[in-house]
């Protein structure tokens, strides 16, 4: 006989979203259960994403400076990678996060954490495994998303790896083979040439990261370019195959025609896909789209009433921070009585390359296309003297200003400490500040952000 348990609230998902909002709704007084089919706390953030790629991408940096030890005078001998070593590094890192978070639920009065993986019976009800059986009026879905494994013909007779997995070897791959030059793609394939391997980047767009301007996609080109990856633009991986070496044949189409790339192992890095499917969501009445996303109004309420969906299962901007605000926003509505919503927050993210890539707002395109009078602010690095100092002056610093109001639309720092630098104009934006605000203000010297002074100055002078 199946064991049936009566919640308050029921959260799917132990992610950025899930865990702090299980412990606000206990904290109300509400008996909830949070159910997580991993064997780790935390979600993809800690687990898989956020907290193990920035712990390698640290060592990768490492590596990197010490091969440029001789730039600042410093003589260092052979440089060789323990990737055992990182790999450990970054699975205590992990491990110390996810139990942080585990302890802090199972400390938690009025929440029970289970583990194992969560469908719907009904609009209300649930079954975890085999032979348990929850209800409550109230459901939380945060279930993320996994990454996407395209049609790519041979590929499942061929070993391939994911960001996760990738993570998880024991030694520097000979030739990396990266299938997409998203946010993923670019962030591993520095890493990865950083510890020793040969890269090759196969995207399907004619530029990376192709959401960003032109001018900062060019940069970030050149900067693989002299870090000696190769980019495939506008190239797609049509097959693949195994030898009897135990390589990987890949064929890929190029604007010049076919190439044939022995390789060791092969990232998938084309995309996420939404963990939705499993949920069983036709027995509670929960929509869908076309890519399985769960769609949500602006207060994250799904088609059901009494079911929300939070975090990158509604297929908004798949960040750790929007996910923790959509937290935010369901907790104060739920539990408070607000009437917060998505409308009109930033969406700040930083891509973890080197240099850094930090973004908040709109783009020049986007302003262009939106048809926004509008100035463009623009410095490289080397006119930054912390940068000059540092020896760290690849890219530069792009800031959008509405032409009539002065406020700050957007803003590209493509550098050393980037998305640091970025958060400076993101807090102007947030307060409604006119760019002369910054260029005026009084940074500290030498800090990369006292260069915003110079970068609005740009503009007096335009």
């Amino acid at each position: 006989m199946n064991e049936q348990r009566t919640y308050d609230a029921i959260v799917v998902g132990t992610g950025q979203a899930g865990k702090p909002l299980a412990k606000s709704l206990a904290k109300s007084g509400l008996r909830t259960a949070i159910v997580e089919r991993d064997d780790k706390v935390g979600g993809s953030c800690i687990v898989y994403g956020c907290t193990p790629t920035k712990t390698l991408v640290a060592s990768a940096r490492v590596a990197h400076l010490a091969r440029r030890g001789a730039d600042y005078g410093v003589v260092t001998g052979p440089i060789s990678i323990d990737l055992t070593r990182v790999r450990e590094r970054k699975r205590a890192i992990v491990d110390m996060f996810s139990g942080g978070s585990q302890k802090g639920l199972e400390r938690q009065e009025n929440v029970e954490l289970i583990f194992g993986e969560a469908s719907f019976t009904g609009a209300h009800a649930m079954r975890v495994g085999d032979d348990l059986e929850l209800s409550a009026d109230k459901i939380f879905l945060n279930t993320g998303t996994r990454p996407a494994v395209p049609p790519i013909p041979g590929l499942p007779d061929v070993p391939f790896l994911t960001s996760g997995s990738l993570m998880e070897l024991a030694d520097v791959p000979e030739h990396l083979l990266i299938v997409g030059g998203g946010y993923i793609g670019v962030e591993f394939g520095q890493m990865f040439r950083r510890f020793g391997a040969r890269v090759t980047i196969v995207q399907r767009a004619n530029r990376l990261l192709p959401r960003e301007d032109d001018d900062v996609t060019a940069a970030i080109l050149e900067i693989f370019q002299e870090d000696g990856i190769e980019v495939c633009l506008s190239s797609t991986l049509k097959r693949v195959s195994r030898n009897g070496e135990g390589r990987t044949s890949a064929t890929i189409e190029t604007p010049d025609g076919e190439r044939q790339l022995e390789v060791s192992e092969i990232l998938l890095a084309a995309g996420r896909a939404p963990n939705s499917d499993r949920l069983n969501l036709d027995a509670a009445g929960v929509d869908v789209d076309d890519r399985g996303f769960i769609p949500v109004n602006d207060r994250l309420e799904t088609n059901v009433d009494g079911i929300w969906a939070l975090g990158d299962i509604v297929g908004g901007p798949a960040f750790t921070h929007i996910s923790y605000d959509d937290y935010r926003i369901v907790e104060a509505n739920v539990l408070r009585g607000e009437s917060r919503s998505t409308a009109g927050r930033l969406v700040p993210y930083t891509v973890f390359m080197d240099p850094e890539l930090g973004r908040v707002g709109l783009t020049e395109r986007e302003a262009r296309e939106q048809g926004i009078d509008h100035l463009v602010a623009k410095i490289p690095m080397t006119h930054v003297a912390r940068a000059l100092e540092s020896d760290e002056t690849r890219g530069f610093m792009k800031a959008i200003v509405d032409r009539d109001s002065e406020k700050i639309l957007g803003c590209a720092i493509l550098g050393v400490a980037g998305g640091e630098i970025m958060t400076v104009l993101q807090v102007a934006m947030a307060g409604g500040l006119p760019y002369t605000a910054i260029r005026d203000g009084v940074f500290a010297h030498p800090t990369f952000s006292e260069s915003l002074n110079n970068l609005f100055l740009r503009l007096a002078r335009s």
